[in-house]
């Protein structure tokens, strides 16, 4: 039911979105640089909009969008349910999953924080 309604919502936003785009191009545009400015995609010199503006709202768009809201339902913890298997990159570079951890009947602690 949840993957229904995030293709519902997605499918909505990619179509006002698309439609926007062709009635509204300049204004469209105006907001697409002002979320490059946000994620910093206006940094690089080389990336301009010409190459990524137009693939927002496109069928691409729509199927990546889709597939990082499901891959992120999966990675959901709810209480008194099993602890999801979240991939996990080691400091050298490998990827495994989080429970490839575990050790026999031993908890599994995660400590989370950063340095700077």
């Amino acid at each position: 039911l949840q993957k229904i309604l995030i293709l519902l919502q997605v499918t909505l936003s990619v179509v006002v979105g698309k439609t926007l785009m062709i009635l509204f191009p300049n204004a469209m545009k105006r907001y697409i640089l002002k979320l490059g400015v946000k994620s910093r995609m206006n940094k690089n010199p080389k990336f301009s909009y010409e190459n990524w503006g137009p693939t927002f709202f496109s069928f691409k768009y729509l199927l990546f969008v889709l597939k990082v809201k499901w891959k992120r339902l999966e990675d959901e913890a709810f209480e008194g349910h099993p602890a999801p298997n979240t991939p996990v990159v080691t400091l050298s570079g490998e990827v495994c999953h989080l429970l490839d951890f575990m050790k026999d009947n031993r908890p599994l602690i995660l400590n989370f924080g950063s340095c700077t």
